[in-house]
């Protein structure tokens, strides 16, 4: 791999030195990242009541929902609900701030993140490569992010809401520890930032011929089957939340027919 000097000059790095290229860039992406939790770790007031909304019945997609439903059906109202938050153990809160201010940071620093890892891989590739290279990254970006946004406005308020107020008794009362609720909303919502991920699937599968738009179109109906089951999984088991998974997953799987068939052209 070669490095480039500002004054335009490339040499040739040995192993020894893309090792300290490599070393650098993870200082500083540790820095970033560190500096970025540290702000939000004393953010705590704004940044719990961001995570906390969800699992309140005034939430913004409620209202919206709410809104919606009235021109077609005026008094329509979601029915209350509450659900307790609780700290089990005594460092338990504070652990949670803790991870909470990392797992923020991370992804406040992710831009740069990318930033620096197609730096360090950049010199390796061809201009034409580098292009390519950065609008792939962007588009994966951009659609992590909106895997996070139906996540946090869609699919976690409502499976919270489901599985919160579940109950097999009367006698049994639904108390949700904080740490059990931020590893939930993670893990949901890295999930569905991977999912969103699909017209980038698609778009390498059909770059190696393994994809073509006709086999994509031919097997519609099977797509449409998988998608189901993948939204019943990820999703509590009501048909509401399936219904809101599924739509935007078979928008993304028609999105990657078109892709392909692109990708098709842009090959022959």
């Amino acid at each position: 791999m070669k490095n480039r000097h500002n004054d335009g000059r490339e040499e040739m790095l040995t192993f020894g030195g893309h090792l300290e290229v490599f070393r650098r860039m993870l200082f500083r992406i540790l820095a970033v990242t560190m500096c970025i939790a540290a702000v939000v770790f004393c953010l705590k007031e704004p940044t719990f009541e961001m995570l906390l909304a969800p699992s309140r019945p005034d939430f913004a997609t409620y209202r919206w929902i709410e809104q919606a439903m009235q021109l077609i059906s005026p008094g329509f109202r979601f029915e209350e609900y509450h659900v307790e938050l609780i700290a089990t153990q005594l460092a338990s809160q504070f652990m949670t701030h803790i991870t909470t201010s990392i797992y923020l940071g991370l992804l406040g620093a992710s831009p740069y993140i990318l930033y620096e890892l197609f730096s360090f891989i950049s010199p390796a590739l061809y201009e034409n490569e580098r292009r390519y290279s950065v609008h792939v990254l962007l588009t994966v970006y951009l659609l992590f992010i909106a895997g996070l946004l139906m996540s946090y406005y869609v699919i976690f308020p409502i499976s919270f809401r489901f599985l919160g107020t579940y109950s097999v008794a009367e006698a049994v009362r639904n108390t949700i520890t904080i740490d059990s609720y931020i590893s939930s909303f993670v893990t949901l919502s890295l999930l569905m930032g991977v999912v969103f991920q699909l017209p980038v699937i698609a778009f390498f599968l059909g770059k190696m011929g393994i994809l073509t738009a006709p086999m994509l179109a031919r097997y519609r109906r099977h797509a449409i089957m998988v998608i189901a089951v993948v939204a019943a999984v990820i999703t509590p088991p009501d048909v509401m939340s399936l219904i809101l998974v599924a739509i935007p997953l078979y928008l993304l799987y028609e999105v990657s027919i078109r892709i392909v068939a692109w990708t098709g052209k842009k090959t022959e």
